[in-house]
């Protein structure tokens, strides 16, 4: 060992080291590949074939249509068939949204008394809804003419954004038509947002609420700004204007039925659902 030594140098002692190395990194690689402690060799990965027997999820096109006469809320939740008729403030004072050239509208929001909202996320749920909504740059103040703020209560609003029961609703509004509606009353610029709207929605939306309550609130708010009139579906397919009465239909010859002396031509033509004054911008 002393002369192998002498003859190879260092090299004497790099062999068994390097010899180890090999065996140790030849052990490790053949362990990797064994299965352990009797899992199955087939390595498990979040990217794996689920081998679930269930079913397929749901399919929409596999049920009937929900067919909702015009004269009917869809169905859902329960709301406020009576309120106390007075109202609670909701939500605080925010800066100024829109360029405002011809007019600044200020708002509350309300809430009558007796409407319990827990059932949809509570007070600031609706608050939240109506400030987003209404600086939306899909909304109102797209059109540089327009600006709102939110003010607090000692303050004397344009608007007072009211969530109402269905008595108070009927009571301001009127239920000539039998069908549940909102509505702009313009004593005390009272927009009213019927709850029950609110929680059901409206069928020409297809289940789509969050679109349905942006689409309440422009409206009404629209006939706040002083469009007092209604428009027609202007082309079949295309997006009805915000001030269509999308509430209760999409189709002309449908709301002309409801209405023969509202703006709607018995063309048959039918649009498709938008809560957007300027969904494509001013």
């Amino acid at each position: 060992m002393v002369r192998f030594a002498r003859d190879y140098g260092w090299r004497a002692y790099a062999i068994p080291v390097l010899t180890v190395i090999t065996v140790w990194v030849l052990f490790d690689v053949f362990s990797a590949d064994q299965p352990a402690n009797g899992a199955s060799g087939e390595a498990s990965t979040s990217l794996s074939t689920p081998t679930s027997t269930l079913r397929a999820g749901p399919d929409p096109a596999q049920a009937e249509p929900q067919s909702v006469p015009l004269t009917e809320l869809p169905p859902g939740g329960s709301y406020t068939e009576t309120g106390a008729g007075t109202f609670r403030q909701v939500g605080a004072a925010l800066p100024r949204v829109g360029e405002g050239q011809e007019q600044t509208l200020t708002y509350v929001i309300e809430i009558e008394d007796g409407v319990n909202t827990a059932a949809y996320g509570g007070d600031d749920a609706f608050v939240a809804a109506v400030d987003a909504t209404l600086s939306d740059p899909k909304g109102w103040t797209a059109d540089p003419a327009f600006a709102f703020e939110h003010v607090s209560g000692d303050e004397d609003p344009d608007l007072r954004i009211q969530l109402t029961s269905l008595s108070t609703t009927h009571e301001l509004c009127g239920n000539d038509i039998e069908m549940e509606t909102s509505c702009f009353y313009s004593d005390g610029g009272r927009v009213m947002i019927n709850e029950s709207r609110w929680i059901r929605g409206a069928a020409p939306f297809k289940g789509d609420l969050g679109s349905y309550r942006q689409y309440l609130i422009n409206h009404e708010v629209g006939h706040g700004l002083g469009y007092a009139a209604h428009d027609a579906c202007t082309a079949p397919g295309e997006l009805a204007p915000i001030m269509m009465q999308q509430t209760l239909s999409l189709n002309n010859s449908e709301l002309f039925r409801i209405d023969p002396d509202e703006v709607y031509p018995d063309d048959d033509a039918t649009c498709e659902f938008n809560p957007w004054p300027y969904p494509r911008g001013f």
